[in-house]
């Protein structure tokens, strides 16, 4: 945390400025934005509806495509807000306070996006309940346990039960704080969704423990989800599925794409709501050195796949790739492959690393790379299969891609409104860091004597990254 004279009532002032006055001009102009995205996606939506699956670009030789691939994009963007939220809270990451409401909501709102696919691909919407095993006048009516699109609804599902409640139970000392400071049916508002929140000691006890248990249950969630959605794949006997390389290499690419999401959004967050003092230059440079990380494991598993592929000697096997590779989606992968593996590296710079116009270029950049891996798996693992007579390209049709651009539009909705009525930012917790990893209490520390020259040294070059700290403000530690 930066900046000079910080109290636990500017915090709160600073925090919640944007959700307590009119929203400012750039929210505005996201919102409507947003909002035309969202309206088309219920036109296109509606049309499937309307129409069929027939809509889409589907053929008899891909049966899966632009939908699924939408639907796993989606569901690995959610998986960095529990991964924020949970993993660095067991492991008692401070610097999570600032970024993880943030990334909790993107979450909620990413997940709420994927299942839109998966009822939409269903061709009839209206028995989608049919995936749960829920009794029922037939008798004999019972969903297949042994397929991994039934393991997709339990564990998606639970995956936004469990980060919901995650998500809320950290926002009620928040939101208490918006009631105490709120008047009239503003008030009454906050007051019901407080769930009397009282702010006692056995409150707060109460609070710490749920918070370590819901983290402890989220924890192997982000493992189990996206190792169940890779099943969808891997458990099929198709070449470029069906490998045993999927579980991990998907964990890994949700994190990655994750991350570059959550990156993209806190970017665009500290500008517009005036939060730099609270997301810094440290929550920047952390995030980009776990999306190089993560970039790189992403890049060994292309790499493991290919030699697999080869290792194999199953003519099958080999030329699934070499139709990846040259084939008439090359396009495709090779975009992949760059925006994946390439890219990611850059963040070994110091300079790109604390830069933040090209830290959100390449969030972007690795989010859309992500998007080409998963149309790549899905669509040129399936246009080519056994029999060349059944070979077909798959071209998306305006209901493809009104779907997914109307998916990022409601998918922005409702993180702007998120941000209109509850903080980004998580108050209590930032609060915490106060007398402990401020700016404020460091440089006090440092004018008391209370370190050595040598990290004194440190401390006042690495505040050079910092576009939130003046160089008065270094000058003032020589």
């Amino acid at each position: 945390m930066t900046g000079k004279d910080i109290t636990y009532a500017k915090i709160t002032d600073d925090i919640l400025l944007p959700v307590e006055n009119k929203p400012n001009k750039a929210w505005w102009i996201g919102f409507t934005v947003a909002v035309l995205g969202a309206l088309l996606w219920v036109v296109s939506v509606s049309y499937t509806f309307w129409t069929g699956i027939g809509a889409w670009g589907l053929n008899k030789t891909v049966g899966w495509a632009w939908d699924i691939t939408d639907f796993v994009w989606w569901v690995g963007i959610g998986h960095a807000g529990t991964l924020i939220s949970a993993v660095l809270l067991i492991f008692r990451q401070n610097w999570r306070n600032s970024i993880n409401r943030s990334a909790e909501a993107m979450t909620i709102f990413a997940v709420i996006c994927a299942a839109t696919y998966v009822v939409a691909h269903m061709g009839r919407p209206w028995l989608a309940y049919w995936i749960f095993p829920l009794p029922n006048q037939f008798g004999s009516l019972w969903v297949n346990f042994n397929s991994p699109l039934v393991w997709d609804a339990f564990a998606i599902s639970t995956y936004f039960t469990v980060s919901l409640v995650f998500w809320y139970c950290g926002l009620l000392p928040d939101i208490a704080t918006i009631r105490d400071r709120a008047t009239g049916l503003r008030q009454k508002i906050y007051s019901v969704l407080s769930f009397g929140w009282n702010g006692s000691v056995k409150t707060w006890q109460r609070f710490e423990i749920v918070s370590i248990i819901l983290a402890g249950i989220s924890t192997p969630l982000v493992l189990s989800v996206h190792t169940i959605v890779s099943f969808d794949f891997a458990t099929s006997v198709i070449p470029g599925w069906h490998t045993t390389i999927f579980p991990p290499y998907f964990v890994a690419g949700a994190i990655f794409s994750g991350f570059a999401m959550v990156q993209t959004l806190l970017l665009i967050l500290r500008k517009v709501m005036n939060f730099e003092n609270y997301i810094t230059m440290f929550h920047i440079e952390a995030m980009n050195k776990i999306i190089m990380t993560t970039g790189s494991i992403v890049g060994i598993a292309y790499l493991t796949e290919l030699f697999i592929a080869m290792y194999s000697q199953s003519e099958y096997e080999m030329y699934a790739f070499q139709n990846r590779m040259f084939g008439p989606y090359a396009w495709a992968y090779w975009s992949m492959m760059t925006c994946n593996v390439i890219s990611p590296q850059l963040f070994w710079f110091k300079k790109i690393r604390t830069s933040i116009p090209i830290s959100w270029i390449l969030s972007i950049v690795v989010n859309i790379g992500m998007w080409f891996e998963r149309f790549v798996i899905i669509v040129t693992s399936l246009h080519r299969d056994y029999l060349p007579s059944s070979w077909a390209m798959f071209y998306p049709t305006w209901t493809d891609v009104g779907i997914f651009v109307g998916s990022i539009g409601l998918f922005f909705t409702l993180f702007l409104l998120f941000l209109r009525f509850l903080p980004g930012i998580a108050i209590a917790e930032v609060k915490l860091l106060l007398k402990s990893s401020s700016l404020q209490q460091k440089t006090k520390l440092v004018k008391e004597g209370a370190f050595p020259a040598e990290q004194v040294e440190y401390f006042r070059d690495s505040l050079g990254k910092y576009d939130s700290v003046t160089e008065q403000e270094i000058k003032e530690l020589k």
